[in-house]
């Protein structure tokens, strides 16, 4: 598979390391456990979205697009680090914010991811629970065509076929670490939301034969939903790499029993879960995407979930920045 033969632009401080956790692995009694460190990414402070928005902006710089524009929640890491990709390549940035939260906090509000799109200069709008998004940013799109721009539209998550491939490539450098360094991984598992994480990482794992479960813990939609979603996209992507028929329904496989109340709303286990990271090694995760696939991974691991296993590998997505949009919600006393 050779992903040099589509358009990408660096954006990413790649690879990002793959580091063990002694004490979170002591702490648990499991496997091994290790973390791919996504959130060093390096743009507009890391995340897994950066890695889809080298092959997104390729794309954007191909059609001579001068504005991009992607959606939302309020908090979104990925808003952010589209609006600083933008500002890289000498864009103007439109984000279109779904007030998913209810009784939002002013930090929710102001602090966080929104703190940082502002100071990107990104131009924001915000639409009710439950709009339709695309309707909103095609909106968007056609008033700028009136005004003589070339906008492009970025999905919600970065997360279509164009996208897929950033986590195509995190598969294929994944597994390189894990051989260089004598690491024979059992089990990955990360946070699913957009779809577009797991369904790059799917396509890149069945299409080197690497033999490793993928397992995406739910932050939005329930199971049957969720599966099908990272489904559709995974076998969109495969066609589009040019390995079709690589995908079967049965590699797709989320837990989705730790999304709590709903997107976006703290749950205990993620809290315990992100302060036992911050004391046991340092790490930070954060509230909505990382914070709550940790918790997932950490309650699995106490129930023999991965039983058997020596190493996993947890795929941190980044987000950190999205603590303090949630400061005033966290607990952090033991």
């Amino acid at each position: 598979m050779l992903l040099a033969r589509f358009p990408r632009v660096s954006l990413a401080h790649l690879p990002t390391p793959l580091e063990h956790l002694p004490r979170l692995s002591k702490h648990l009694g499991g496997p091994d456990i290790y973390v791919k460190r996504d959130d060093c990414t390096g743009l507009g402070t890391g995340g897994n979205k950066t890695r889809k928005l080298e092959f997104l902006m390729a794309d954007a710089l191909k059609h001579n697009a001068d504005v991009i524009i992607t959606q939302g929640a309020v908090q979104s890491n990925h808003a952010r680090q589209t609006a600083a990709a933008a500002c890289k390549l000498g864009m103007a940035c439109e984000l279109v914010f779904e007030k998913r939260v209810a009784d939002a906090t002013e930090a929710y509000k102001t602090s966080g991811n929104v703190l940082l799109d502002r100071m990107f200069g990104a131009k924001i709008s915000e639409v009710e629970k439950g709009s339709d998004m695309d309707a909103a940013m095609n909106a968007i799109a056609a008033d700028l065509r009136k005004q003589g721009k070339t906008p492009y539209i970025v999905p919600g998550g970065g997360s279509n076929p164009i996208g897929a491939l950033g986590y195509v490539d995190c598969a294929l450098e994944c597994q390189y670490q894990a051989n260089r360094d004598g690491i024979a991984i059992d089990h990955i598992i990360h946070a699913t939301g957009s779809a577009g994480t797991q369904a790059g990482l799917i396509v890149g794992l069945k299409a080197s034969h690497a033999n490793i479960p993928l397992l995406g813990i739910g932050v939005n939609a329930p199971k049957d939903a969720q599966e099908e979603k990272v489904y559709k996209l995974a076998v969109a992507t495969a066609e589009y790499v040019g390995a079709p028929g690589v995908v079967s329904r049965e590699d797709v496989v989320a837990n989705c029993d730790y999304v709590g109340p709903g997107y976006g709303l703290p749950t205990e286990g993620m809290n315990e879960a992100v302060l036992l990271l911050a004391r046991l090694e340092g790490l930070l995760f954060d509230p909505v995407y990382s914070g709550k696939g940790l918790a997932g991974m950490i309650d699995l691991i106490k129930n023999g979930f991965f039983t058997g296993a020596k190493n996993i590998v947890f795929i941190h997505t980044g987000g950190s920045a999205g603590l303090f949009g949630y400061s005033d919600i966290l607990q952090t006393e033991t």
